[in-house]
């Protein structure tokens, strides 16, 4: 377990600026909007090898108990609260303005160091005495920004901080199932995250758009590991205006690229729109496994059930190998049978298949049924080998596969799919032909054959 250093301080004094100059990682939204981070945000410092620790961003405490800010406000707490070492930021150009959470923090009674931050271009000396009245011994500068100052700042990190910690780190456990939860802003994913984990670590509201980074946490459910990834909200393009939102989808489409199986999450009283497409679209590019959770089903009637049921399955119709389940992230129902799909989905789709087994599928698909002839000629199917997983790719090689029809190809990846039984994943064909040694290349006559070929015209026009 490594030590674990919480930044804290107002909104837009330079904390995830901090946090991705420790980290050596983009993973932190960066803004001058203020209030861009709202969940805690934990990564891994390194740049002292023999020293590691966990750092966590949160978000800005602007001195507010309601709504959105009293959320963040709290989130921060918690992150201060479990914390080896607390860098209390403040902004050199404002001034001392933190009264209020120099109060809160001397009642924690947590080892402090103030961090002043955006040194740059401003004295040193003057900027210290300014902030002499918060009665620390020692106060760093620093300007996170140009990384003016993180050497010193570095050191006396790592002096302060005890050789052991009590948080433990993300897992780089290959088998840890990595899930992305994602869909429409206020579909419920964020509450989903916190009813599986058991606790608020993420900010929940009825407010659209209230996460926006991509934030992992790892939890242990019947004995099995898993990663879960709660994403911002994906909007349609023309509606995404602000530049936080355009990296919030930016960070939404990594998370889908970086896991295994992605949860679509539906508004079970609106439907399928067309923004769930627009998000569904994207899963599909990244060829990542698919289950789709109907969410807010319990405050449903009968009726509304059986239209909501009727609209997916037609909406929905272009992926019928996607497993649906209904769920309510609020009360907790429907989530053993979530995990359900979601194993079935992930073992689909990391299932490594041998040469013999997909050679002696294709041998039978193409007794069963032949492709149809394009032209007089027929397309021949000589042999297929495994391509990768995650998804499911299969490489077939022959001649004339350029002429085989789209409805072979459904065909071949349904008659796949009921072999293995795989469900809940996209697979994937890519069709290769035999090169040809004498394509582009001129057969050039010998001497010998060039006269009997001048004889043969002469003969030809003589008659």
């Amino acid at each position: 377990m490594l030590p674990l250093v919480a930044l804290v301080g107002r909104p837009n004094v330079g904390k995830s600026t901090l946090f991705n100059a420790f980290t050596r990682t983009r993973d932190a939204l960066v803004h001058d909007q203020p209030g861009v981070t709202r969940d805690r945000n934990y990564g891994v410092c390194r740049l002292d090898e023999d020293h590691p620790f966990l750092v966590v961003d949160t978000g800005g405490i602007a001195g507010e108990e309601e709504g959105l800010a009293g959320a963040t406000a709290r989130q921060a707490r918690a992150a201060a609260a479990e914390a080896d070492l607390i860098l209390f930021v403040v902004d050199a150009r404002e001034g001392p303005m933190d009264d209020e959470i120099l109060s809160w923090l001397r009642k924690l009674a947590r080892p402090t160091l103030l961090l002043i931050n955006k040194i740059d271009g401003m004295n040193e000396d003057t900027v210290r005495s300014e902030f002499a009245r918060y009665g620390f011994s020692e106060m760093l500068t620093v300007s996170a920004a140009h990384r003016q100052g993180l050497d010193d700042l570095l050191d006396e990190v790592v002096e302060r901080l005890p050789e052991e910690g009590t948080t433990e780190t993300l897992d780089t456990d290959p088998n840890r199932i990595r899930i992305a939860f994602v869909g429409r802003p206020n579909v419920g994913k964020s509450t989903l995250v916190n009813r599986l984990l058991g606790e608020e670590r993420m900010i929940a509201s009825e407010v659209p758009g209230t996460t926006r980074d991509s934030i992992a946490v790892d939890m242990e459910r019947d004995g099995r590991e898993y990663r879960l990834i709660d994403t911002a909200g994906l909007r349609r393009k023309a509606r995404v205006e602000e530049v936080v939102e355009k990296f919030s989808v930016i960070k939404t489409l990594q998370a889908i690229e970086q896991c295994q199986v992605a949860v679509l999450m539906l508004d079970a009283s609106e439907g399928v729109t067309d923004q769930d497409a627009s998000v569904l679209g994207a899963v599909l590019d990244a060829g990542r496994a698919l289950v789709v959770a109907i969410n807010k089903w319990d405050g449903l009637t009968d009726y509304q059930r059986e239209q909501a049921e009727a609209l997916v399955s037609r909406k929905l119709g272009f992926v019928p190998w996607a497993e649906v389940v209904r769920i309510s992230a609020k009360h907790g129902s429907g989530l053993r049978e979530l995990f359900r799909c979601i194993h079935a989905a992930h073992a689909s789709a990391t299932h490594e298949f041998s040469t013999s087994e997909v050679n002696k599928a294709l041998e039978t698909a193409y007794e069963t049924n032949p492709p149809p002839a394009i032209r007089g000629h027929v397309s021949k199917l000589r042999y297929v080998h495994p391509g990768g997983s995650n998804p499911p790719t299969f490489i077939v090689h022959g001649t004339r596969l350029k002429d085989l029809p789209e409805s072979y190809k459904r065909y071949l990846e349904n008659f796949f799919r009921k072999r293995f039984k795989l469900v809940g994943t996209p697979v994937q064909f890519i069709f290769r032909e035999g090169v040809n040694p004498y394509e582009g290349k001129k057969n050039v006559l010998t001497e010998r054959q060039l006269k009997r070929k001048r004889r043969l015209i002469k003969h030809v026009k003589g008659r």
